[in-house]
């Protein structure tokens, strides 16, 4: 039996935070139309996972993020491809927002976070967004 290598995608994602909600966009394409995302797409061939965030992002919504912090990587197995989704929580530094390639956007608090279908890729980092941090320790008081 021969085992088939499925294509591998590496992408980006920005976890975009405002006033404790989260922002989360819809597909208006393709085969995953309809379903919701954070926004981001492909690195380009020497582009930094933070610079490739910072274009998708203006090409994407016409607006500057700030890449804040690293937050998970997602491995994902889609029926034709495999996905490495590097995901940064960010920041608007500019309040415009454009959808230039989406159908829709919401601001989702985090009790709205399972109210919208999202990708499969995508709902790892809804449970883990979930999830508080845990309480720090004594030990990692120093």
């Amino acid at each position: 039996m021969k085992v088939v290598e499925l294509k591998r995608i590496e992408v980006v994602a920005a976890i975009i935070r405002k006033e404790g909600r989260i922002f989360a966009t819809q597909r208006g394409y393709g085969e995953w139309k309809d379903w919701w995302e954070f926004p981001g797409g492909k690195m380009e061939a020497g582009e930094t996972p933070e610079e490739a965030l910072r274009r998708e992002i203006r090409e994407e919504l016409s607006t500057e993020i700030s890449v804040d912090e690293y937050f998970c990587t997602v491995e994902y197995d889609y029926p034709k491809f495999h996905l490495t989704m590097h995901c940064y929580l960010c920041s608007l530094l500019t309040d415009a927002l454009h959808l230039n390639e989406h159908e829709a956007a919401r601001w989702l608090a985090s009790e709205e976070l399972d109210s919208v279908h999202w990708l499969p890729a995508d709902e790892s980092i809804i449970e883990k967004l979930k999830t508080p941090p845990p309480a720090p320790t004594s030990s990692t008081m120093l």
